[in-house]
């Protein structure tokens, strides 16, 4: 069975991986990665070159991103990016196309799809973000698929009402918590000496632009500045970087102003990859942010999560979460709060066991 992954960051491929890993060792299927996105973009770390280091028989390339993030600039590389897959789509077939999530990049390669009759399975559909454009792109490639693979109850039912019909949806769990079991951090020491980060407790950071809320994200972005200004007093931070979205580099900029006056308490990440980022959820603190991760992940690390503004609103949360405004003082009061807890001891409402098995189990039913 020949099946294509789309994979356009390096947020969905690791999200991926367990699946990807199975899937590399069965001889049912003969995998091709489909690599796009900002795995191209060497401002976002070229990430396509850890996808090539982890052996895959057949990887394609297709670059359709614009440098700048405003939203002519989003709307031009959508666009780009359906011509592109037009002419992959033309020459390229597949029993089974993988797509997951709610990017951009990943909506327009799906809809070139759709005049070519592609057969796609997407992943984590029916799922909320009211304060991301995102949203609206999840929606799509759900509409334009075949194979739905939700990680809840409720965003299966989601996907039934959006198509009329149960068929061919099957509620999962979250992929990326497959081999969360079985998943031993980095050393410690290791770990804190690979990427310079000082002998104490730190938090873990992760902002994203509200794009359905453009005209607030400068704003918001200061007040991020500040609460996390403050929040380094007290204890070291560790940022992930922001994605390619609209107004991306708005917290951009104010993160390195940040590094930039107070050199000595923050570290910026471009890319962490799975096992580095999942080590370094293992030993924060708390994790601060609107990132998904913190929704989906954070509740199976024993970790509490303040997620600020809507970015993430409309989404099924675990207990861990507490959720507050983009106001420097309730991002401020609501991380002290966090930090006083003790480990999360609660459950993950994403979780399931094998998901990567039920996964493959199910293509070979259906197929």
């Amino acid at each position: 069975m020949r099946v294509g992954i789309l994979t356009s960051s390096r947020a969905d491929y690791g999200i991926y991986l367990p699946l990807l890993q199975k899937m590399k060792s069965d001889s049912f299927f003969e995998m091709e990665i489909i690599a796009f996105g900002t795995h191209l973009s060497k401002s976002h770390g070229y990430t396509v070159k850890d996808i090539d280091q982890d052996g895959y028989n057949s990887i394609h390339t297709i670059s359709s991103l614009i440098s700048n993030d405003d939203a002519q600039s989003i709307a031009s590389s959508y666009g780009l990016t359906v011509l592109k897959f037009a002419d992959f789509w033309a020459s390229h077939t597949y029993d089974l196309v993988f797509c997951l999530g709610d990017r951009f990049e990943m909506s327009a390669a799906v809809q070139a799809g759709i005049p070519f009759g592609v057969k796609f399975a997407h992943i984590h559909g029916g799922e909320t973000t009211l304060g991301a454009i995102d949203n609206v792109y999840r929606h799509q490639i759900t509409l334009a698929s075949k194979l739905h693979f939700t990680a809840t109850a409720i965003f299966k039912e989601k996907v039934i009402d959006l198509l009329g019909s149960a068929e061919g949806i099957f509620d999962v769990g979250s992929l990326s918590l497959n081999d969360i079991k079985s998943f031993v951090s980095i050393d410690r020491v290791s770990f804190f000496e690979k990427f310079n980060i000082p002998n104490e407790e730190f938090v873990l950071v992760t902002f994203h632009p509200e794009t359905m809320s453009l005209q607030d994200n400068v704003r918001f972005a200061q007040e991020m500045k500040n609460a996390l200004a403050t929040i380094s007093k007290k204890i070291f931070v560790v940022i992930t970087m922001p994605n390619a979205d609209t107004q991306g580099s708005v917290y951009r900029e104010v993160i390195e102003e940040l590094k930039k006056d107070f050199s000595n308490r923050f570290l910026l990440i471009e890319n962490f990859g799975k096992v580095n980022y999942f080590s370094a959820m293992h030993y924060a603190k708390i994790l601060i942010g609107n990132t998904s991760s913190g929704i989906l992940e954070a509740a199976s690390f024993g970790k509490y999560v303040v997620n600020v503004g809507d970015r993430q609103k409309g989404r099924v949360q675990s207990d861990n979460v507490l959720n507050c405004d983009f106001e420097e003082t309730d991002m401020v009061t609501s991380a002290s709060q966090a930090m006083s807890f003790e480990k999360y001891n609660g459950k993950n409402v994403y979780f399931k066991q094998g998901v990567a098995d039920t996964i493959i189990k199910i293509v070979k039913e259906s197929l």
